[in-house]
C-alpha cells in the first residue's frame, strides 16, 4: 500500500474517533427527535434503558400522564432513553401488563392497586406518587330522581365490579341504610356494572336511572340531560380523596431507581405547568385523547370534567386506605395487609429539590 494511501486512512480512522465516542455517550452531537420530542446534544441514557414503558387510561382523571405525554415532559426527562405509551380501558388489564414486565410504570385507580397489591401478598407493585383527586359524580335523570332517597329502588350504573366507583357507590349506598348484594348488585338499588364507553346509550335508553361514574363520562351523562346529584369529593375529609395513582413494579423500581426519578419528575413538572398554564393544558390533554381514542372530547363535556378534578403529587394515602376498608365491609375484598404498598422516597426527593413539603404514606410505607 502507498505510504500516502496509507496515511490517509490513519487520519481518517482518527478523525472518526471523537464522533464514536460522542456516539457512545448518547445521541452525539446533534440533537435527535425521540417520541416527537427533540432530545439534546449527548443526552445519555437513563439507567442505561432503551425506552421506559408507561401506561394510563385514556380520560381526563389521568390527566397528568395525558399532559406529559403530549407536552413531551416524560420524554425531556429521560433523555435518550424513548418513553413509550399503552392506553389502557381497565384497572386489571393494566395490572396484567405491569405484572408481565409489558409496562414499567402506569396511572391507576386506587381499587386496581389495592387488589394488584394484596392477590400478590405484596410481592407485584408499589404506589410511588399521587395524581389526581376527585372527578367522580352522581348523575342520575331528573325525571326519575330528584333527592338521594329517590336513588332507592333505582337503576344506578358503576364502571365495573369491584372497581373504585363500584366500592364507593356500594359504601355510600351502606350508610344510607339499604341493603345490596354486591356480587350481583341485587337489593334496595339494583347496581348495574356497566363500562364507561357504554353508559351513556344505557342513560340515554333509559335502561339505567343514573350513575356513579368518573369523568368524562359523568359530564357526558350532564350533557344529556342528567343532573349531578352528589359529587363524591363531598363525602371525604377536605373534600379529598385519590383518584389516580402511580404504581411501578418493584423490579422495576429496584432496578432502575433513575428512570423511576426522571419519570416522577416528570410527573411533578407537568402537574407545575398545568396549574400555570390551565387552558393550554386542557387543550393538550383534550389533543392526546383524540390520538389515543380516536375522538376528542365536546366542549360542554371536557370543561365541565376538567373543573371537577384536582390535580396533586400527593397520593392522598389515608384515603386508599379508608377505600379498602370500605371493599372489605362491601364482600368484595378479603382483609389486605397494605404494609408496603407505598414507597414515597424517590416522590419526596423530587419534592424537596423543589422547595415542596414531603408527602405522607400514612404508615403504609416500605420499611
Amino acid at each position: 500500500m502507498p505510504a500516502t494511501t496509507a496515511l490517509r486512512r490513519t487520519l481518517a480512522v482518527l478523525a472518526a474517533l471523537p464522533l464514536l465516542a460522542l456516539a457512545g455517550c448518547g445521541y452525539g452531537s446533534q440533537a435527535k427527535d425521540v417520541g416527537g420530542v427533540e432530545i439534546a446534544a449527548g443526552a445519555e441514557k437513563t439507567d442505561g434503558l432503551d425506552s421506559v414503558r408507561i401506561g394510563y387510561f385514556g380520560n381526563v382523571t389521568h390527566a397528568t400522564a395525558l399532559v406529559g405525554n403530549q407536552k413531551g415532559f416524560f420524554q425531556k426527562e429521560l433523555g435518550a432513553t424513548e418513553a413509550t405509551y399503552a392506553v389502557f380501558n381497565a384497572g386489571p388489564s393494566e395490572i396484567e401488563a405491569l405484572n408481565s414486565g409489558s409496562i414499567d410504570i402506569g396511572w391507576i385507580g386506587p381499587s386496581p392497586a389495592i387488589n394488584g397489591y394484596a392477590k400478590s401478598d405484596g410481592r407485584n407493585l408499589r404506589i410511588i406518587g399521587g395524581s389526581a383527586s376527585g372527578g367522580v359524580k352522581l348523575v342520575v335523570n331528573p325525571e326519575k330522581i330528584t333527592s338521594l332517597q329517590d336513588v332507592k329502588g333505582k337503576r344506578i350504573a358503576t364502571p365495573q365490579l369491584g372497581n373504585t366507583q363500584d366500592v364507593a357507590f356500594l359504601d355510600w349506598v351502606a350508610e344510607q341504610g339499604w341493603k345490596v348484594d354486591a356480587q350481583s348488585g341485587r337489593g334496595d338499588v339494583t347496581v348495574v356494572r356497566s363500562d364507561n364507553k357504554v353508559t351513556p346509550g344505557a342513560f340515554a335508553s333509559g335502561s339505567v336511572d343514573g350513575a356513579w361514574v368518573p369523568e368524562p363520562t359523568a359530564s357526558q351523562l350532564v350533557a344529556q340531560g342528567g343532573e349531578v346529584l352528589l359529587e363524591e369529593s363531598a363525602l371525604w375529609p377536605d373534600e379529598a380523596f385519590v383518584t389516580t395513582n402511580i404504581i411501578v413494579s418493584q423490579e422495576f423500581l429496584e432496578e432502575h431507581p433513575k428512570a423511576v426519578e426522571a419519570v416522577l419528575k416528570a410527573s411533578v413538572d407537568t402537574n407545575e405547568w398545568i396549574e400555570a398554564h390551565p387552558d393550554e393544558a386542557k387543550a393538550a390533554a383534550n389533543e392526546q385523547l383524540e390520538q389515543d381514542t380516536g375522538k376528542a372530547l365536546p366542549a360542554d363535556v371536557l370543561d365541565p370534567a376538567w373543573q371537577s378534578i384536582r390535580l396533586t403529587d400527593d397520593p392522598l394515602a389515608a384515603t386508599l386506605d379508608a377505600q379498602a376498608d370500605h371493599a372489605v365491609e362491601a364482600g368484595l375484598l378479603d382483609q389486605p395487609d397494605l404494609t408496603g404498598i407505598y414507597d414515597l422516597t424517590l416522590l419526596n426527593k423530587v419534592l424537596r429539590a423543589k422547595g415542596e413539603p414531603a408527602v405522607d404514606d400514612a404508615g403504609l410505607g416500605v420499611k
